[in-house]
């Protein structure tokens, strides 16, 4: 894996995340909304929205980078959607990573030919 590759792949890590906590705070904030004079839904809409901007943006990124099949650059976006999914795709991410690490380790000690 090179470093744009790396580079794009971390950065949907980083914000996928966020992008959950602020999903499942958007859905509390509704039920406050409905139950309560507490109405935070304008603020966390917003803040939810970037959030979820970035992360599509970033997916596609890495997407393109990464050269994912089909099923596996869907799961991510479908990742994005669901209000804990986010935290499934970041832990994905890491072991993805990781695994590059280890594979790119071994091709340098000469124990791997792939």
């Amino acid at each position: 894996m090179d470093l744009k590759t790396a580079s794009a792949i971390r950065r949907l890590r980083l914000v996928s995340a966020p992008e959950a906590v602020s999903f499942l705070l958007l859905l509390v904030c509704s039920v406050l909304k409905r139950t309560t004079d507490f109405n935070a839904v304008p603020v966390m809409g917003m803040v939810h929205g970037v959030l979820f901007i970035l992360y599509v943006i970033f997916w596609l990124d890495a997407w393109n980078r990464a050269k994912w099949s089909a099923k596996t650059g869907i799961w991510f976006f479908v990742l994005s959607v669901l209000p804990t999914g986010g935290f499934f795709a970041e832990r994905r991410l890491k072991r993805e990573a990781e695994d590059a690490v280890i594979a790119s380790r071994a091709r340098q000690e000469g124990k791997v030919n792939a």
